[in-house]
Order: C-alpha cells, then sequence, then structure tokens
C-alpha cells in the first residue's frame, strides 16, 4: 500500500494521488461504490458504442468532427484536466499542510490564462491533429515531429502509469479482486473506449465525469459549510482552534524561494505544455469556439479548485488530522473521509466511484494523444513524409492504441510495488522543459529554426530527466542515497530557462530563410484562420 503514500509531498508536483490506505476508508460500502462504477460503465460504453458509428474518417477520430461546441469542450477539458490528484490531492494537501496547499491550485489555474490568450487560438488556426502540427508548420517536418512525438509519447506513458497504478489499487479494494486483475480490467476499458469510439467517446467520458466530480465536490463543501452556518469565517476559526494558526498561514509545504517558483513554472508551464489537454483544441469548429472552450474551462477549473480549499479544511475539523494522517500521511484520504462523516457509507460510495470515474476519463485522454503522436507525427509526420491515406493513419492509430493500452497495463502491473512520485514529476518537467517553450517560439519568433527547435526540445526533455534523477525525489527516496546532488524537488527552474536560452542562442547562429518567408503566411492563418480547418 505504500507506493502512492508519499506522491504528492515528494514530486513537489500534483499528479495521481490515490489514496494509499482507501481500505480502511471504504470498509462496509463496497455495493454502494460497486452499483455507482457499474453505471458509470455501462453509460460510457453505449456512448462509446454510439460514438463509433460516427468516427469513421481521421478528423472524426481525432477531433471528433471538430463538432463540440465551446461550453461542452470547456467541461470536456476540466474532465481531462482535473484528475484524482485534484480531489484527493490537493483537498488532502490542504488538510494536513494548510494555507499552502493552495499554491497547487493556484499554480494549476495560472496555466489557463496562458492557454487562453497565447495558445488556443494559434492552436485550432495552424494545427490539425496534435500540437506538433503547429511546431512544424514552417520547420522542417521530420525532426520536429520525431521530437514532438518522442516528447508527447514520454509524458503519456508516465502519466499512465500513475493511473494506472492508482486505479488498479482503488478497483483492487473496492472490488476484493486481485491488482493484476484489476489493472487488466481497467487497460481494457481504455482501450474499448478510444479504440472504437475515439475523440468523440473520449470526449462525452470526459463530460460526464466533469459533471460527476463538480457535483460530488459542490454537494460535499455546501454540506460542509452548512455545519458552519455557511460561514467560512466560522469555519477558519474552526481550523485554527484544531490545527493551530499556522494552519491558516503560508510556509507549510514550501518554504524554500527557489522551490517556490521552480514548482510554480511547473504548473503554469506544464499545464500549457500538455499534448492531451492542447489535443482538445482541435475537437471545435473554429478558432472562437476554441477561446471559449478556455474560458469555459478556467471557470469550471476555478470553481473546482476553491471547493477543494473549503473541502480540506473542512476534513481537518470534522475528522480530525490525527485520523487523516494515520490513514496516509499525505492526506489523500481527507475528502473521501469526509464524505464518510457527512453522508455515511452511501455518499462515500458516490464518491469514490466519482474517483473511478475521474481515471478513467483522463486515461482515455491520454491514451489518444499518445496513440495520435504514434500515429499522426511519428508514423505519418516522419516515416511517411506527410503522406498517407486516412484510412492507413487510422488503422496505425488503432494499432498504437493497442500498443499503449498493453505497455499501460504491463507498466501498471510491474510498478505495483514500487514508489512512481518521480514518473509524476517527470510528466511535468517534461511537458514544460520540451513541449511549451518550442511551442511558443515557433509562433511567437520570426528567427526560430528548426536546428532551434531540435536543440531547445532535446535539451529540455535530456535536463528534465537528469535533473529528476539527481534530486531528492529519486537520488535520496528512490535510490537510497544520503544526499541528492540536485538541490531542488522540481526542475523546470532549469530545464525550461535551459531549453529557451539553447533555442535562442542555436536560432541566432543558424539561418532559416524558408521559415522566416512562412512565419509571414502564418501570421496571417494564426489571426484570421484562412486556410484552417
Amino acid at each position: 500500500m505504500g507506493i502512492l503514500r508519499e506522491l504528492l509531498i515528494a514530486t513537489g508536483l500534483v499528479g495521481l494521488s490515490t489514496p494509499a490506505f482507501a481500505g480502511e476508508a471504504i470498509v462496509g460500502m463496497h455495493p454502494v461504490a460497486i452499483g455507482f462504477f457499474l453505471l458509470f460503465i455501462a453509460i460510457t460504453l453505449g456512448i462509446t458504442y454510439w460514438a463509433a458509428r460516427k468516427s469513421k474518417t481521421a478528423t472524426e477520430f481525432y477531433a471528433a468532427g471538430r463538432s463540440i461546441s465551446g461550453f461542452q469542450n470547456g467541461l470536456a477539458i476540466a474532465g481531462d484536466y482535473m484528475s484524482a490528484a485534484s480531489f484527493l490531492g490537493i483537498a488532502g494537501m490542504v488538510a494536513t499542510k494548510g494555507y499552502d496547499g493552495l499554491i497547487y491550485s493556484i499554480g494549476f489555474l495560472v496555466g489557463w490564462p496562458i492557454i487562453m490568450f497565447l495558445l488556443a487560438e494559434p492552436l485550432r488556426n495552424l494545427g490539425k491533429y496534435t500540437f506538433a502540427d503547429v511546431v512544424a508548420y514552417r520547420l522542417k517536418l521530420r525532426p520536429i515531429k520525431i521530437l514532438a512525438a518522442l516528447g508527447s509519447i514520454a509524458v503519456v506513458i508516465l502519466y499512465l502509469i500513475a493511473q494506472m497504478v492508482g486505479s488498479g489499487k482503488l478497483v483492487q479494494l473496492v472490488f476484493g479482486i486481485p491488482y493484476d486483475v484489476a489493472v487488466i480490467i481497467i487497460g481494457t476499458l481504455m482501450i474499448i473506449y478510444v479504440l472504437f469510439g475515439g475523440m468523440l467517446a473520449t470526449t462525452w467520458v470526459q463530460i460526464i465525469k466533469a459533471v460527476l466530480l463538480l457535483s460530488g465536490a459542490t454537494i460535499m463543501t455546501i454540506w460542509t459549510l452548512s455545519l458552519f452556518g455557511f460561514s467560512p469565517e466560522a469555519l477558519f476559526k474552526a481550523v485554527k482552534e484544531t490545527a493551530g494558526q499556522k494552519w491558516l498561514q503560508p510556509g507549510g509545504l514550501v518554504s524554500n524561494p527557489i522551490d517556490a517558483i521552480s514548482l510554480g513554472l511547473a504548473l503554469m508551464f506544464g499545464t500549457a505544455g500538455l499534448p492531451h489537454i492542447l489535443m482538445r483544441f482541435y475537437t471545435v469548429p473554429d478558432a472562437k469556439e476554441a477561446r471559449k472552450s478556455v474560458f469555459f474551462a478556467t471557470g469550471f477549473i476555478g470553481y473546482f479548485y476553491i471547493l477543494t480549499f473549503v473541502i480540506g479544511f473542512g476534513a481537518v475539523v470534522l475528522v480530525g488530522l490525527d485520523k487523516i494522517v494515520s490513514i496516509g500521511k499525505g492526506g489523500n484520504m481527507a475528502a473521501p473521509l469526509l464524505a464518510k462523516a457527512l453522508g455515511g457509507d452511501a455518499f462515500l460510495g458516490f464518491i469514490a466511484a466519482v474517483a473511478f470515474a475521474t481515471i478513467l476519463a483522463v486515461v482515455a485522454g491520454l491514451t489518444l494523444a499518445g496513440a495520435s503522436a504514434l500515429s499522426h507525427d511519428l508514423y505519418v509526420g516522419a516515416i511517411r513524409k506527410g503522406e498517407s491515406s486516412e484510412e492507413q493513419e487510422i488503422k496505425i492509430t488503432r494499432v498504437a492504441v493497442l500498443l499503449l493500452g498493453i505497455i499501460a497495463i504491463i507498466l501498471g502491473i510491474a510498478f505495483k510495488d514500487q514508489n512512481i512520485a518521480f514518473v509524476v514529476g517527470l510528466a511535468f518537467a517534461i511537458a514544460a522543459s520540451t513541449n511549451f517553450p518550442a511551442l511558443i517560439m515557433s509562433i511567437s519568433w520570426k528567427r526560430f529554426t528548426t536546428a532551434g527547435a531540435v536543440a531547445s526540445m532535446i535539451t529540455g526533455l535530456v535536463l528534465s530527466v537528469i535533473l529528476i534523477i539527481l534530486s531528492k525525489t529519486v537520488w535520496v527516496d528512490i535510490l537510497g542515497n544520503p544526499a541528492p546532488i540536485f538541490p531542488y524537488k522540481n526542475p523546470a527552474i532549469i530545464s525550461m530557462t535551459a531549453a529557451f536560452i539553447v533555442g535562442i542562442i542555436v536560432s541566432l547562429l543558424t539561418q532559416e530563410p524558408e521559415a522566416e518567408e512562412k512565419f509571414e503566411e502564418m501570421k496571417v492563418r494564426k489571426y484570421l484562420g484562412i486556410g484552417a480547418e
């Protein structure tokens, strides 16, 4: 059970944080959780069957036929982004660390204005199916596609490992089945959703999950506040009396300013580099709807993170810090324990089922993003040099989905007894250091060259991996060395900065007249959408 216990506190990044000791909390409510869980699976499989009949072309499979409205896509983005960590992890962070738990809420949220004002419109107007389309728009196709695909697949696989391990543990605990069988079941469901339903099924699974998660968190928040006369001040006063004044003051989690800045950079710019999030902007019909998507997603996500703050403080008062920490010192059971304190086993069953829905929706989005990187970027872009029939591309994508699903199942089983904290940290570091610098420079700087993009992406990828390995997270906690070589938990402040610097220097030292000429053409399409699908 110790596999996920340190996930939040060890990474300095919230990835997937499932309750390490969930068994003690959900004993006695198995039938309720199973009922909710099976109902969700039945509904989503029905949606997959419906979507499979509509997903014939590449645009339908990758981008839901560009038929999703801004509001629907905003909900789907929120569903894709609000992982189990957002619900269980941040609430637990607030419960066990107090005010500083808000660092994660704010860090995740601040990434969205960056996407809204800098990326949403260019992505929709310049790209086709993946963010690599945008980076390669005016640069040489092959090297960009290869590196973008490698970066995307690295992020996706690392995230998938965490999601599979977490979901396996939860299903094992609720259904009472062996862990390996649980992982195989989750992996099979994931493959079915994406293999047959494509982006359309994935989108609606994410929308349903977002509604469930927002509803569950809202009920918990209102219920909690009702016990304090709907007065946040009364809640804070109770927290002060229960846990002390320090719970309402900063400094409980991150005291080193460099670590705090590095964490903030990773959370903000990592969000703007996640392939499964960026891919969602191709599902809407035009740039206007893409902007609407981010507007609604920001609203839903911001609202949700406010709720986690109340849920975390409510758990401190109504459950008790000692009980929360006794089940897992990361505090990841704070929200489920609060659910049980408020509504007994029935409400806890619903909240547990929401956590399952959360994992399944995120896994489906990740799998589709990974499969798209393998087929559209690597196969069509790099191997076939941009020339391939839609039928062939979809066939390769479905093979990629099956391959990724099998890899996720194998790695989920292999990592069963390992601490996977470093995996999640690495995923965010790669997204912030590899994908974001190349993406933003390619659409905003005329002198940016293919050589600069390649150098930037390699620098970000290699540095983020090396520094994570040399940090306390891996060097001490995983490998058992006495002290870390790299002093900070998160490498973004070094690896992302280096990726920008190297990209700029190499671009200034190399010239690419063709790319500079195409920049003017790109500007017209970026702002006006002329020529966009």
